[in-house]
């Protein structure tokens, strides 16, 4: 059976699906056609129905809800690993609201987050992920939002931390934080989900028992290229709410879409 597979090029990702889509799991007759895009336009596409499996934002899920679920396995959720706030001079939290600030993508939990944090941002502007610091240092925006392997080096850019939003998100649910799932189009058989859900799992065992085996693949597609980079990105995103979300990852989850406006007892 043949299914569109759509993830991002980060490590996490490529580390958590490459026993998947490189034959080192028995896939059981199922054959993966793999598209890898930033979040941004992986959230957009998910939008547009296209991919049958697919890494996406969990703020953008109330949006699909109805289309696709998430898996257990895959999600990108954890305690210290959020987003965070950035700029190039001194802001104050009560300034935040009136600056130019760049954000990985409007259905981003990250942007969710800023908003969370801080309420409506009177200007905001979507940029690629790896561009953000860029735009900041460049001037052309005040502030932004840092996601991925750029959370690990902006300090060295001469960037300052303004806010780590994830920790805002801690502080006052007392959650961990939901930032990436993988969904399943709910069309398919149950049985079809069933072992979607368990070939992940298996594939992200696989690649913790054998860390080595997806270096290739990772560093291929990773954006930051030093090793120490990219292993700390792994461990801080790829953990054991990856490997099944749990009940206190669905408690994060639903605190997230009741924070969204979103309630529903049939995500998962």
């Amino acid at each position: 059976m043949d299914l569109k597979l759509s993830i991002s090029t980060c490590p996490n990702d490529t580390f958590m699906f490459d026993a998947l889509v490189h034959g080192r799991i028995d896939t059981s007759g199922y054959r993966f056609q793999l598209c890898m895009e930033d979040i941004q336009q992986l959230n957009r596409h998910i939008l547009d129905g296209e991919p049958d499996v697919s890494k996406i934002s969990y703020a953008v899920y109330p949006r699909i809800a109805d289309r696709y679920r998430i898996l257990s396995a895959g999600s990108a959720l954890g305690r210290g690993n959020g987003p965070l706030l950035v700029s190039r001079h001194k802001i104050y939290p009560d300034e935040v609201s009136d600056v130019r600030i760049a954000v990985p993508g409007i259905y981003t939990t990250a942007n969710f987050l800023l908003n969370f944090a801080f309420g409506e941002v009177k200007e905001r502007r979507e940029y690629l992920f790896s561009d953000i610091a860029e735009a900041v240092l460049s001037g052309e925006m005040d502030a932004g939002v840092l996601i991925h392997e750029e959370r690990f080096s902006y300090a060295q850019k001469g960037l300052s931390l303004v806010s780590d939003l994830g920790e805002v998100w801690e502080r006052k649910t007392g959650l961990p934080i939901p930032l990436g799932a993988i969904v399943v189009r709910r069309e398919l058989e149950e049985r079809v989900q069933r072992d979607i859900d368990s070939l992940l799992r298996e594939s992200i065992i696989f690649a913790m028992n054998n860390p080595s085996a997806s270096y290739d693949f990772v560093k291929r597609y990773a954006r930051e290229l030093s090793d120490t980079v990219i292993r700390r990105h792994i461990e801080m995103f790829v953990n054991n709410f990856s490997v099944d979300i749990g009940e206190e990852g669905r408690k994060a989850v639903r605190t997230l879409f009741r924070e969204n406006g979103f309630e529903s007892d049939n995500c998962f």
